[in-house]
């Protein structure tokens, strides 16, 4: 995609707007640029190339609706133009719009079957769809006119590395970098293949190349601290958060996460007041809440725990690990139900969550469903057969079911994992007490017909003899 500029033989004040537009973008200076395009389309409006013009520049400043608008009259004066039907398909792979997108690549590839970048920007569309048989399909096809397209490589290694298939990720994101050295964050996209990959080493060597080409990438140096920070090198960590600030001042996530080193060093007055500005910056940031909830918890103070709570829930959240967490802590707090609908999530986002379906079972068991509750910790130990919590759990819902020979058997694998610990040798001689009882109890009823039989002999002795 290219900033148009059509010069003619002589300058009206439109073409000169249009001409200033274009300085203007070429520096970097978008929102100057647009007021000098809606100058010109307002003294020429039938001109698509302006239009389109005007749809690169919202581009450049990620508004993405306001460009799709452009294109679209543009398209309207230039129906059949390649480069804005392949730049509007484009836009709505950005905005999630994805039938209208592949039916908008799928009208150029009529118009122009040669046309490659049809194919090229197919590959995102199908990898945000997950469809990544047909990204590869269209890679090959784009292979086919263009062998040696870098942007090709780049965007089915995207669709790889979603795959978690790391190493051929890097492999064409390395043949990207070789056919386009300066193609922006190609560093950084081997740095996280290689990161995800657990190759720390070549992780690191790829962030420092990042850095040493765009030494001022905020978002580059918020995960290089990220990358740190897991590795155990806080120190470093914390260095990389505070460079980020200092170029962006007001980046909320670096304040996030300078909160979660404090936190997680105890230092609780710093972690939420750095949460606290996190905030003020960005309102939807994810995190901050949850661990103020964690800190007003950790104070007693429940009903500020339950309004941070409920204040991040209504934030999308797609971490089964994090719902699970808000979940339990609604447990804590007494809102049972609350805290069963973010388990449901969970486990509806990851089947194989074992906490997920652990914590489902003894919501169930507090609310008196036991019958569910053993189902629920039934399907936590089928995940995770050697969870203990989940072992001595269930046998207290079979305790209380009445099922004690089911009870015993788990509470013999838990002792096997976990010694005989004073919960489960309570548990344990509770349930010795109630299968006491229970024989006890049974062998009396099959006393029973021999009592009857005994006290009628009785009876009609007595009778006899009065």
């Amino acid at each position: 995609m290219v900033f148009e500029y059509m010069e003619s033989g002589y300058y009206s004040e439109a073409e000169r707007k249009a001409r200033k537009a274009f300085e203007l973008y070429e520096g970097g200076k978008m929102p100057q640029a647009l007021d000098e395009l809606q100058i010109a389309i307002e003294i020429n409006p039938s001109n698509s190339s302006w239009h389109f013009n005007k749809a690169l520049t919202l581009d450049a400043i990620n508004r993405f609706e306001d460009a799709i608008r452009e294109y679209e009259i543009a398209l309207q004066l230039n129906p059949d133009d390649l480069e804005i039907l392949n730049s509007l398909a484009i836009d709505y792979t950005r905005t999630g719009q994805y039938d209208l997108a592949i039916d908008t690549f799928e009208h150029i590839e009529e118009l122009d079957s040669e046309f490659e970048p049809c194919y090229c920007n197919r590959i995102i569309t199908y990898t945000e769809m997950d469809l990544h048989d047909q990204a590869e399909q269209m890679f090959y096809l784009a292979q086919q006119i263009k062998p040696d397209c870098a942007l090709c490589y780049y965007n089915i290694g995207n669709s790889l590395f979603v795959r978690g298939q790391y190493k051929k990720a890097v492999h064409c994101w390395q043949r990207t970098a070789e056919l386009e050295p300066t193609h922006p964050q190609i560093n950084y996209r081997i740095a996280q293949a290689h990161w995800s990959d657990g190759d720390n080493e070549r992780g690191r060597e790829h962030f420092l190349a990042e850095l040493r080409n765009n030494p001022g990438d905020v978002d580059v140096i918020l995960d290089f601290g990220l990358f740190l920070l897991e590795a155990g090198d806080i120190e470093s960590a914390k260095e990389k958060f505070n460079r980020a600030l200092e170029l962006k001042p007001n980046f909320a996530a670096a304040l996030f996460y300078l909160g979660e080193i404090a936190f997680n060093s105890t230092d609780y007055k710093r972690a939420v007041k750095l949460f606290n500005e996190a905030l003020q910056e960005d309102d939807k940031l994810p995190g901050p809440r949850y661990r103020l909830a964690q800190h007003a918890l950790m104070s007693g103070q429940k009903q500020q725990a339950r309004a941070y709570l409920v204040s991040e829930a209504e934030i999308s959240r797609e971490d089964a690990d994090i719902l699970v967490s808000m979940g339990s802590m609604f447990l804590v707090i007494g809102d049972v139900d609350y805290a069963t609908n973010f388990f449901l999530r969970a486990v509806d986002i990851d089947s194989a969550n074992a906490d997920g379906y652990y914590y489902l079972g003894l919501a169930s068991a507090i609310n008196g469903r036991f019958t569910d509750a053993a189902e629920f910790f039934g399907h936590a130990l089928d995940i995770s057969p050697k969870d203990v919590r989940a072992l001595r759990d269930s046998a207290v819902v079979y305790l209380t079911m009445g099922r004690l020979a089911d009870a015993a058997v788990r509470i013999d694998k838990a002792k096997a994992l976990a010694g005989s610990d004073l919960q489960l040798r309570v548990l344990e001689t509770r349930v010795k007490l109630a299968q006491l009882t229970e024989r006890i109890v049974d062998f009396l009823w099959h006393l029973r017909p021999h009592f009857i039989s005994y006290l009628a002999s009785h009876i009609r002795h007595y009778s006899r003899h009065n």
